[in-house]
């Protein structure tokens, strides 16, 4: 990038408002939507569904087999916040007893490639970060 072109995008970005960097999406603006976003796909449990969500369609019982340890609640209160952002789609089957299947949307497979990056380097890494966390 040029020095002029640096200058030029300095100069417009100090000339934006408050409203216009959140709607533009500021994450270290507190007021940023973005931080609930990034908050609702980073968190323990939304990394654990998304990862899982990227092997295909699953009802709530098989993602919680899969995922252990999460309660009934936090896996709901998970899958609904990453619904609502458009990552995960819930499809609901007029049966008894109830039929629900969860998968990703076009967007929830982009967010989940990525976490999975994130969770391969973890995984290749782990033998460092339990020696560093030892020290």
């Amino acid at each position: 990038m040029s020095q002029i072109t640096q200058q030029i995008t300095q100069q417009v970005a100090q000339q934006m408002t408050l409203s216009e960097k959140v709607q533009r999406g500021e994450i270290f603006a507190t007021e940023c939507p973005s931080r609930e976003i990034l908050q609702h796909v980073t968190s323990r449990w939304g990394v654990l569904v998304m990862v899982a969500l990227l092997n295909g369609t699953h009802r709530f019982s098989e993602l919680r087999r899969k995922i252990g340890q999460v309660s009934e609640k936090m896996l709901a209160q998970t899958l609904q916040q990453l619904e609502h952002d458009g990552f995960v789609l819930r499809v609901s089957y007029p049966v008894v007893p109830p039929h629900v299947e969860y998968s990703l949307t076009s967007s929830g497979e982009e967010v989940g490639k990525r976490l999975v990056a994130l969770t391969d380097w973890i995984e290749t890494h782990l033998p460092q970060i339990m020696l560093a966390q030892q020290k």
